[in-house]
């Protein structure tokens, strides 16, 4: 394992993040921060309890799980994006350097700023609602593993992206509204039977039922589920990977 290169692509996409804190810690805090006095104090305080969590506090594993999704996303996708469009990928490919090692420093890096990112969250959420979390060791796995499986995903959108529109295209018109439809606002219980069941077919929903529960004990779907949901798209993720390494899909033509 070269670990010095892992090194190297790790620290430089972690100095990204630090050079662009404005744009890539204080953006999503104060627009998480926006959505607890909107959503939990001004419209929560007129709803009932949700299976007997507070509105306020219901929110937060879907508004974590919403910043999760978006910024690991966003965050793999242009770190190896960037380094296709200037040229760069060439020289990281032909470098003394493994496929696997290439993919543990860019989604390690991104992973790591959706972490920093999500912790930030939920510390801001702390002071807007009581937290409790009834379960921290799943809470911190579904957390991992979800930053981890996304960025996966940003890393397949960078690799496939040859514009910036291409970029955007997929976090703004699938993610965002797989989000917004798989309960991070609200439980499917509270849906007609109709939507009820077309929401069972959003993958997002197992994500955020088991994120929910590893909270407050309570979800919209069974855990095991949930599980297999994580583990599904995050083997899909590492086939689609192995494959664009291995036949330099959109990287060496």
């Amino acid at each position: 394992m070269n670990w010095h290169a892992v090194k190297v692509i790790y620290v430089t996409e972690m100095m990204r993040m630090f050079r662009t804190m404005a744009q890539s810690v204080a953006s999503p805090v104060i627009s998480t921060s926006l959505y607890f006095v909107v959503f939990g104090s001004a419209i929560g305080s007129r709803i009932e309890d949700i299976d007997g969590v507070p509105y306020g506090a219901f929110l937060v594993p879907g508004l974590m799980m919403l910043s999760l999704l978006t910024q690991s996303i966003s965050n793999a996708s242009f770190g190896i994006f960037f380094p296709k469009f200037i040229g760069t990928v060439y020289e990281i490919l032909s470098a003394p350097i493994s496929h696997f090692e290439i993919l543990l420093g860019y989604v390690g890096a991104a992973a790591t700023k959706s972490l920093i990112i999500g912790t930030i969250i939920l510390i801001t959420a702390s002071f807007f609602v009581d937290i409790r979390i009834a379960h921290p060791i799943w809470m911190v796995s579904f957390f991992v593993l979800t930053c981890v499986t996304f960025s996966l995903l940003g890393f397949i959108i960078g690799i496939w992206a040859d514009n910036f529109e291409k970029l955007q295209l997929v976090p703004l018109l699938v993610i965002t509204p797989l989000v917004f439809l798989g309960g991070s606002f609200y439980s499917i219980d509270m849906l007609p039977p109709v939507w009820q069941t077309i929401s069972l077919f959003n993958p997002v929903l197992y994500l955020i039922s088991g994120f929910r529960w590893s909270f407050f004990e309570v979800s919209d779907v069974n855990i095991v589920w949930s599980l297999i949901a994580v583990a599904v798209f995050l083997f899909a993720c590492l086939s689609v990977v192995g494959w664009m390494f291995k036949t330099g899909y959109k990287m060496k033509s």
